[in-house]
This record gives structure tokens, sequence and C-alpha cells, in this order.
């Protein structure tokens, strides 16, 4: 049922959302140097790895580091709105048609965060497919905190539900939580 109905919303968001995606990654490729899409292996569902597309926002050559602890200045002018405004994270909308992630579930983290999967995988929130939006963004938890990010996630995985993901979808477009993209003030 869930993945019907993620395919279902994620089809009519981008009927709509078409012309947004378009006039951004334009004006992406127009500020800076570099593809608008950003590509990056993450860790999905069972353990297995998946390319996860996003709007690029950082310029060209940043390091392949978790998001939370990349400095600011590496951060375009542009992509600071986009990541305020989650924009930068429409492109999951086809990682979500191809079955890679959900709309509502734990964010999908970098293979590098050994710490977090092995966590992920002990409480078993690999169960389940990765989302664009979860319990722990809404709840302001980022993934600086691997444990109490794993514990959150384990939760989401066992109380998960219908209605329960429709109020995390609410939430997050109500602009509640910090987001999964803050970065380093410095």
């Amino acid at each position: 049922m869930k993945r019907v109905v993620d395919v279902m919303i994620c089809a009519l968001l981008l009927l709509f959302l078409w012309p947004v995606l378009l006039i951004v990654a334009t004006a992406i490729r127009f500020e800076s140097a570099g593809p608008a899409i950003f590509r990056q292996n993450r860790v999905g569902r069972n353990g297995c790895e998946f390319v996860c597309f996003k709007f690029r926002t950082m310029f060209f050559g940043t390091g392949d580091i978790p998001t939370h602890q990349v400095s600011a200045s590496a951060v375009t002018t542009l992509g600071a709105y986009l990541r305020r405004f989650k924009v930068d994270e429409l492109p999951q909308l086809f990682n979500v048609l191809a079955g890679d992630m959900s709309l509502v579930g734990p964010r999908p983290c970098l293979p590098s965060q050994v710490e977090l999967v092995q966590e992920r995988r002990r409480l078993g929130v690999l169960k389940v497919r990765p989302g664009i939006t979860g319990l722990a963004q809404v709840k302001g938890i980022d993934m600086s905190n691997p444990n109490r990010l794993a514990e959150i996630d384990a939760h989401y995985v066992r109380t998960q539900s219908f209605l329960g993901d429709l109020k995390l979808l609410w939430a997050t477009l109500r602009g509640h939580g910090v987001g999964v993209d803050q970065v380093v003030r410095t």
C-alpha cells in the first residue's frame, strides 16, 4: 500500500512541479560551474547502496562528506535558499519512483557513516526504504548524533502508519524541524 501511495503522489507532484525542476536546474547552471544534479551513493533498504539525486547546492568539487560537516562557504548563494526551503530534495522524487526511496522514512546516509549504518542495522531500520523526510527530520535531529538518530529512526520503523506518514509529510511541508541540510557556520 505504501509503495502505491508513494508512486501516485510522486507522479502527481512531478506532473505539477516539472517547470520548477527545470527552472531550478537552469538557475544552478547559471550560478556556478558543474552539473545541476548532484549524485551520491547512499545506504538504502537492506543496506544496499543506491545513487541518490539532489539539486547541487555546493560548489562543484566539494568533497563527499556528510552535509552537517560542510562549511557554509562551500554552499552557493542559490544553494542556501534551495536547502532552506528543501527544494534541493525534489530530484529524490525520481528515487521514489525508481523504488530506492519512499516519501517518508529514515533519511538515507552515506556508506562512510559506518557508525550510523551499523546502529541502524542493529535496530532494524534498514528493513525499510529511506525517505525524503522522516520523523528525525521533523524532530530536528540530524546525522551529527548517530546513536540518537538511529533510535528515532527505529521508533519510526516500529510505529509507522499511513496516518503517521501523512502527519510527517504535513509537518515537513509546514517547515517543522531543522532538516538534514544544516551546515557549520564559520
